[in-house]
């Protein structure tokens, strides 16, 4: 079980002092490699990375009266560097350092989550290895189907979570990128050698052309990763709820000492955590399609795309960040009743088996519609005694001797590539059997 979730690494990300603190790193990194080309002296770089300090205070003092964000904050970092202070943002416009500095932020975000992600993965991987042998029902449109194993349930999930790594390194590596190529991206006061540079020590790539702006294709990448990882952590949170039903009883989301389920019914146990994943996923969704909205800008830029950033990467990136903290939580102590799901398997009187028996009576030579009819009078029949129908039904009995019939209604021989599949997923180590 991981510790309890805090936000405080991803929130730490997205507050102001930290913003400001990734505007002083690209402004400071600029005027050092400015001065190593020669255009600014050295000994100014020099001071500036010396005596540079944020003041937050100042720059909400100075923001209220020019209501400008990066010049309330070049303002006050020059306040604390005297003359030598000029040389800040030399060349450089203001999205310059705002679109350098977003980056930093998103690649920060996206290795948190990828690092989120593997401990839920991990989990899933070991809960799925344990449970490779454990029968349950399978369930399609509600209604159950056909025998699995709860392993292999763990298993898909893990799977559409594999997918999802591999889309948010994608994601990364679109974001991973800086530009200091001026107010319309054409280089017309700093060499694009700064750039490269000042890149390459921020650990992102220049981005191949921009206007005054990276264009927002690359966040809108970024937020479509995350709603589609929240609608796969749905899905498993989906998972749990349906199981976690009075009427199904095969699993439980933890349960904490002294945790109580309902202001008024004292035996109430319900799926919170689980239920507070499905709802994060409406909302993370919602934002996907602002970021959407966001790629067409006028001409090399507007701003429309600003205001709305401001909300959306740092709250889909929170929310996705809890959510798979939540998600880890679950599994790691999901409770499993093994002697509901056997009973659930038993509802049915074997009528969940009942393909089997339709494609024995089609290799025995039966007519596959009519075989359908004989297997299909028997298993509608609401009485008990699914089998002893199918030996007493006179098309299936000159097909079909009894113990043939045994055999196919045995549960567990439905299940015998469950090790198949979780040995092609790397689940399970090759020779490992149940």
């Amino acid at each position: 079980m991981i510790e309890r979730y805090t936000g405080r690494e991803m929130g730490a990300i997205w507050t102001d002092e930290a913003r400001f603190a990734r505007y002083l790193e690209v402004e400071l990194c600029a005027t050092e490699e400015l001065a190593a080309l020669g255009r600014i002296p050295v000994e100014a770089a020099s001071n500036l990375r010396r005596r540079a300090r944020l003041d937050l205070a100042r720059i909400a003092e100075i923001e209220a009266e020019v209501r400008h964000d990066v010049i309330a904050f070049v303002s006050q970092v020059a306040e604390t560097v005297g003359p030598d202070g000029r040389y800040l943002h030399y060349g450089l416009t203001s999205a310059d350092v705002v679109d350098t500095a977003l980056s930093m932020a998103l690649v920060q975000a996206a290795d948190l989550l990828l690092r989120r992600l593997a401990d839920l993965r991990s989990a899933l991987r070991r809960r799925a290895a344990e449970e490779a042998h454990t029968p349950t029902v399978g369930r399609t449109h509600g209604v159950h189907a056909e025998p699995t194993t709860f392993g292999l349930k763990l298993a898909r999930h893990d799977d559409a979570l594999r997918r999802d790594e591999e889309r948010l390194r994608t994601a990364r590596e679109a974001v991973a990128v800086g530009k200091l190529s001026g107010a319309v991206g054409t280089y017309a006061h700093l060499p694009p050698e700064v750039e490269e540079r000042v890149c390459a020590r921020l650990g992102l790539r220049p981005v191949p052309i921009a206007g005054q702006v990276i264009d927002r294709d690359r966040h809108a990448q970024y937020m479509t990763a995350l709603a589609l990882l929240a609608g796969d952590l749905e899905a498993l949170a989906l998972e749990v709820r349906h199981l976690q039903r009075t009427e199904v009883g095969e699993a439980f989301e933890p349960f904490a000492p002294g945790q109580k389920g309902s202001s008024a019914m004292p035996h109430k146990r319900n799926p919170v955590n689980a239920e507070k994943v499905c709802g994060l996923a409406r909302l993370v969704r919602s934002l996907s399609l602002a970021a959407m909205e966001d790629v067409a800008l006028w001409h090399e830029r507007d701003i429309s795309h600003s205001s709305v950033e401001r909300i959306i990467l740092p709250d889909a990136s929170i929310a996705v960040d809890h959510m798979l903290s939540v998600s880890t939580n679950i599994v790691a102590g999901l409770e499993l009743d093994r002697a509901r799901m056997a009973a659930n398997l038993a509802l049915t009187d074997g009528r969940i088996l009942s393909e089997r028996v339709l494609l024995a009576l089609v290799e025995a030579g039966l007519a596959r519609e009519e075989a359908y009819r004989a297997v299909q009078r028997a298993a509608l029949d609401p009485a008990p005694g699914f089998g002893r129908r199918l030996r007493e039904d006179p098309v299936v009995a000159s097909h079909l001797a009894a113990e043939d019939l045994d055999r196919l209604l045995d549960m567990q021989a439905t299940l015998g590539a469950a090790d198949t599949i979780l040995h092609r997923l790397g689940i399970l180590p090759d020779g490992a059997a149940g």
